[in-house]
């Protein structure tokens, strides 16, 4: 074998070692984008839920929680009131419609339900003649499904109205077609998962991904002479490398909600 051959052989060998670097080096940081994505995703699932729990967990005890026990008992043992908004309409000596807001307590829900879940209303549009409903308690509807019809007072027309958001039916209002319905009263009530389901809320304080915990702060500051609460909950260790606490960019700091100085719950992933 002479020189030349040699040296081809070497130089082949050569490249394909070069490749097969380049194609693992490449593999590998696509592969590490993916998990930190996928992570971080796990991550702002955990935080949307430890934010909506503090909210309802504030509107029961007129505080938030950095007790992360206390917080997770919250949210698989307690039952919060069911509120109905109602709007009655009546038209004033001037012509112009007055509105008088009514909040009724229907009854009362777990706390996981109320964290988990958001429940819509399909109230009458207007004054009229109720023609009967489109859809079933149990039947998951799409935002476009017809929901009910309606003969306004006055008119001849059937009106027929879709859903503007999509869920599960869950209660109808025990109105028969004939019946006369008020503007504003309501007709169907339907919920839908605003939050992921899956979460694992025993180990709600722990950072997907590590072993870390959630840093969780709560207090009480002064606004104009008024006492209101703040929180913070944050990722201490950030798989992501960008995700320094130094870097300037707000939304490229470690996930967090909510604010130690400003009455805000904003997520920076928003």
């Amino acid at each position: 074998m002479n020189l030349t051959k040699i040296v081809a052989i070497v130089l082949f060998i050569a490249s394909l070692a070069l490749a097969y670097y380049l194609y693992s080096s490449i593999a590998t940081t696509i592969e590490e984008t993916e998990n930190i994505k996928a992570t971080e995703s796990q991550i702002i699932d955990k935080l949307s839920v430890i934010r909506e729990a503090q909210k309802v967990f504030l509107e029961q005890n007129r505080r938030y929680t950095s007790n992360w026990d206390s917080l997770i008992n919250f949210i698989e043992t307690a039952e919060v009131p069911i509120l109905q908004r109602r709007e009655i309409i009546k038209e004033a000596s001037y012509g112009v419609d007055c509105v008088k807001v009514m909040i009724d307590t229907l009854g009362f829900i777990s706390a996981k339900d109320k964290i988990f879940k958001k429940t819509y209303s399909v109230n009458a549009a207007d004054n009229g003649t109720f023609l009967g409903y489109a859809v079933n308690v149990g039947d998951f509807v799409v935002k476009g499904k017809k929901s009910y019809s309606l003969r306004r007072d006055g008119s001849d027309r059937v009106e027929e109205y879709s859903f503007l958001d999509k869920g599960t039916v869950s209660s109808l209002a025990p109105v028969k077609s004939g019946d006369r319905v008020t503007k504003g009263q309501n007709l169907i009530t339907f919920w839908d998962y605003q939050l992921n389901p899956n979460v694992d809320i025993k180990n709600l304080s722990k950072v997907p991904g590590s072993d870390k915990t959630f840093d969780i702060f709560t207090a009480t500051i002064d606004r104009s002479g008024i006492k209101v609460w703040v929180i913070e909950v944050k990722d201490p260790a950030p798989i992501n490398p960008d995700r320094k606490e130094s870097n300037e960019a707000k939304n490229r700091k470690p996930l967090r909600f909510g604010s130690r100085t400003d009455v805000t719950t904003a997520g920076n992933w928003e």
